[in-house]
């Protein structure tokens, strides 16, 4: 039953339908006036509303780019639209846009630009109807719980508007995903309660199906239950045979249900060319929600020593199974989803077998998918320093997030399965009391009938989760049992504690938040103690406690909740990493650390939407998971940057494939290959190679010291850098390859972990440009701090300030060799200009401003035109005989050492024609390395 509130938020919605764009001034507070006429509301309850609408309102979201093979395609959309809205009226898409505006609260932008986004896709898949064989395959990267589910529901949506009959969706590997994805397509397409479709009394409506009921329903076979899972018994059952109504299968990616599947596939099959069996005229749309996870053929040697796929190759089950599926449909689409499109990137574009058909590499289409303003992602959540690479200005972290480093006596970072954990750490009982201020707060605010869930992510292995859920369940009923009727002398304590932290720090957060709120973004509604006090008892007395893994028996029963909202700890480990999602995910309590990108991605369950109740959320993690966040946040916009401006130049999915695959950044995210062994291929042209992370221990320092003196030292008299500073940057020309290989980057030593900089690589690189008659030459320079202040030490004979740079290292002792010197980012942006004319500086800054005012989502957003040329449009204009070799010594930071750590970056030119360097990993680097998979 709906409140007053949102019965008046409906009314006041549908009024604002008919306002002119953009709004007038007042114009939300007038309709809200309008529909309080029909509906009592308090005066409080009114003001609320009109803040809620007009954040609402304010949402927007940007076009996204998209790369496109058009072989094999036939344009299609554009000239039947009208036809279909003659034939379908489009009312599964119509119903649905209706569900997101009127129950889901989605703003109107962002359904109308979600609505050209699923359009854009479904014209690059075919129309249905277009007679004979065609395939096409298709990824969509979007942001890590920014709406994926809703955006393919809507193209599910269209394509059975379209004429789409059998459309299958292979929602994750656990039951809990698969239900959970089916609960949401219950409410968006079907129309009805599935897992009630075996119960007297006929269906019982739910989303869609109550806003329409005269929409025919399309039929299921899969249902939301637990067990809901494709079944053949059941499908024999409904005797539904694929080509009438739409049908939907939601099954989870288990090789024992994709078999089944495959024989009802099957069952209607007929035989075709080369003993290929088909089904003919049932155009099938397969949906693959996180395809970066089992999806992927892991699997060694499906392509030959000559580069040509082995027709022989058996592929990995579920990768297996999903091609074998797609391979006995004459019309097929296949779309895949995810966050983290690195591994679906690796996929080899010519993959193939007899058997399977092709591999599942996207080569129709790659869609960069936009999130809305309101999105609260990895940049926003740690931000970042500026990076005119990958044209990001500086971004402060949100006051949220809460370092820890009391727990390894609780669950160490190297713990084994059947660990005993001892007492719990006074973080996560403080996370634990700030989640039932949390939702207490929320509670003041208006909230209380909204979901809140608490993470905590610490361990893999289920029988210590089981064991930390008892731990946990038992600390939160002292709580609520003090709440309800005090309790000892430890007791007294609690309210005091209660009351300390709130004031200490969900006041101060509160304030910081409304002072740096994005535009357009409301005001967080700020609250005194004795207004959160009111609702403690309440809101502890409907926390649960669930363990989410394979062998428990909880779920997060979110929808049974609906009406009440629902408060839960959930603790977990796999389940809680990929897909599944926590409503109302406030406070987080996160500690297993991996190096990989996209399982750093996939395990920020934090991202997503949090409105009217961001400033109350908290993330206790370690300093170590909170530097890769910011790591990570970087390399995202540099990678989403390298996609647009491919797409600007109408590039093919296979073509950034084989650039992005050869991409020094990326040999951290390519473990689907590197856990095999195979060759890889790897180019520095129009990159950058920068050191931030350094040795600190005594000896190498001074090693590195005694390299850089002796080389610079043996190069003759500089040219200064004509700028004003107290001591100038020395730049040598012309430096032969040849001191530069040797004397310096053989002399020179960095830790094996760091990514970006690994010499024996460069080397070779280089070594392979020289044999092109590439590199032939360098320009050396020895960067000197613009600072006044600067602290002042003698390099080689010259004398130069020390160069200040953000210190993130870890806390080891200077003779330790595992200690580093750890910062964000080396290379200042004008570094890159030293050995250009005023001409090419000019030349490249009009080529970033031109890359700049063609990209949607960057120069739609209000942002400045840069006023420094980007790093790689200044590296497209040096020539491909030069390279630039930037040397920085560095202030020591917060480590006293007499020993300076010097940091180097390597600025390649751009459009190198020499090869691209091939080397070969295998399992035991990767293990080594990256500490393997969990």
């Amino acid at each position: 039953m709906t409140t007053p509130y949102e019965q008046v938020r409906q009314v006041a919605q549908v009024l604002l339908k008919s306002a002119p764009r953009p709004l007038p001034d007042g114009c939300i507070r007038e309709q809200v006036e309008q529909a309080r006429k029909l509906v009592p509301l308090d005066d409080e309850d009114r003001d609320r509303l009109v803040r809620e609408l007009e954040t609402l309102f304010n949402v927007t979201i940007g076009i996204g780019a998209i790369l496109v093979d058009q072989a094999g395609h036939e344009p299609w959309l554009e000239t039947r639209h009208a036809e279909i809205e003659a034939a379908t009226g489009w009312r599964y898409w119509k119903r649905y846009a209706r569900l997101l505006e009127e129950e889901a609260n989605w703003p109107p932008k962002v359904i109308d630009r979600t609505d050209k986004l699923i359009e854009e896709v479904l014209g690059w898949i075919e129309y249905p109807a277009r007679p004979g064989a065609w395939d096409r395959r298709g990824l969509i990267c979007g942001n890590v719980q920014s709406g994926k589910t809703a955006h393919y529901t809507g193209l599910i949506c269209k394509a059975a508007d379209a004429g789409y009959k059998l459309i299958v969706v292979l929602a994750g590997g656990h039951d809990n995903l698969r239900s959970q994805t089916q609960l949401r397509l219950d409410e968006g397409f079907l129309g009805y309660e599935s897992s009630q479709i075996f119960q007297e009394g006929g269906m019982k409506l739910v989303g869609v199906g109550n806003l329409d009921p005269s929409c025919p329903a399309p039929d299921t076979i899969t249902n939301s239950s637990q067990n809901g899972d494709f079944n053949r018994a059941v499908a024999d059952r409904f005797k539904i045979q694929p080509g009438g109504k739409p049908l939907l299968f939601v099954v989870k990616k288990n090789a024992g249900v994709l078999k089944n599947l495959l024989r009802w596939v099957e069952f209607y099959a007929t035989p075709g060319a080369e003993g290929r069996k088909l089904v003919r005229g049932v155009p099938l749309i397969v949906i693959d929600d996180e395809a970066d996870y089992a999806s992927v053929d892991t699997g060694v040697g499906n392509i030959n020593e000559d580069g040509k796929p082995d027709p022989d190759h058996d592929p990995k089950a579920i990768n297996g199974l999903i091609r074998k599926l797609l391979y006995h449909f004459e019309q097929t689409a296949y779309i895949g989803y995810t966050a983290t499109p690195f591994a679906n990137i690796f996929i080899h574009e010519k993959g193939k077998t007899a058997k399977h058909g092709e591999d599942l590499f996207p080569r129709s289409f790659i869609k960069n998918m936009p999130a809305p303003s309101n999105y609260v992602g990895p940049a926003r959540v740690f931000g970042h320093d500026a990076d005119p690479e990958a044209g990001l200005e500086e971004r402060e972290p949100l006051p949220i997030i809460r370092p820890i480093a009391d727990y390894q006596g609780w669950v160490p970072d190297k713990h084994k399965n059947g660990h005993v954990p001892g007492e719990l750490p006074d973080t996560l009982k403080e996370a634990i009391r700030a989640f039932v201020l949390v939702c207490a707060a929320r509670r003041a605010r208006g909230q209380a009938m909204k979901h809140s869930s608490m993470l905590v992510h610490v361990t893999k292995f289920t029988n210590v989760q089981e064991t930390i859920s008892r731990q946990i369940a038992e600390e939160m009923t002292w709580i609520e049992q003090v709440l309800r009727r005090g309790q000892g002398a430890a007791g007294e304590a609690l309210m005091p504690q209660l009351k300390a932290l709130w004031e200490r720090d969900f006041e101060p957060t509160t304030d910081r938040m409304n002072a740096t709120r994005l535009s357009g973004e409301d005001e967080y509604q700020a609250l005194v103690w004795e207004e959160v006090e009111a609702h403690l008892q309440d809101a502890a007395r409907w926390i649960k406690v669930r363990v989410v893994n394979g062998m428990a028996g909880d779920i997060l029963d979110y929808s049974a909740n609906a009406s009440q909202g629902l408060s839960v700890i959930a603790i977990g480990g796999d389940k809680l990493s990929r897909g599944l999602t926590l409503e109302g995910l406030s406070v987080s309590y996160y500690l297993r650390s991996t190096k990989m990108y996209d399982t750093l991605m996939q395990m920020g369950r934090w991202f997503g939407y949090r409105p009217g109740y961001l400033d109350l959320c908290r993330l206790y993690t370690t300093d170590e998971l909170i530097g890769w966040y910011e790591h990570i946040s970087i390399a995202s916009e540099e990678l989403r940057s390298r996609f647009d401006e491919m797409a600007l130049a109408r590039s093919t999915p296979e073509q950034y494939g084989h650039r992005v695959r050869c991409h020094p950044d990326l040999l951290i995210t390519s473990g689907v290959k590197m856990r095999h062994g195979v060759q890889m291929e790897l180019t520095y042209s129009g990159g950058i190679s920068e050191t931030i992370s350094l040795f600190r221990d005594r000896p190498t320092l001074a090693r590195n010291r005694s390299a850089v003196e002796d080389f610079v030292a043996s190069l003759g008299k500089p040219r200064e850098r004509t700028d004003k500073k107290p001591l100038a940057t020395l730049i040598w020309d012309g430096v032969p390859t040849e001191r530069v290989l040797d004397d310096f980057l053989g002399r020179f030593r960095v830790p094996n972990d760091v990514d970006k900089v690994r010499i024996p690589l460069i080397r070779s690189y280089i070594q392979n440009c020289l044999r092109e008659d590439e590199l032939t030459e360098w320009t050396v320079a020895l960067i000197s701090s613009s600072q006044k202040e600067a602290e002042q030490r003698e390099i080689g004979g010259h004398r130069v300030g020390l160069i200040k740079r953000q210190h993130i290292g870890q806390d080891f002792k200077a003779d330790d060799e595992r200690a580093r010197y750890t910062i964000r980012r080396l290379v200042s942006p004008s570094d890159e200009t030293l050995d250009m004319t005023k001409a090419d500086i000019a030349a490249a800054l009009d080529a970033t401003r031109q890359a700049w005012g063609a990209d949607p989502n960057r120069s739609a957003d209000g942002k400045k035109e840069p006023d420094v040329p980007g790093g790689v449009q200044i590296r497209d204009r040096r020539p491909v005989t030069r390279g630039l070799l930037l040397i920085y010594p560095l202030e020591p930071g917060p480590a006293a050492v007499e020993e300076i750590p010097i940091g180097f970056a390597i600025s390649f030119p751009g459009g190198s024609r020499t090869e691209r360097l091939r080397y070969r990993v295998n399992n035991v680097y990767f293990a080594q390395e990256f500490g393997g998979e969990e």
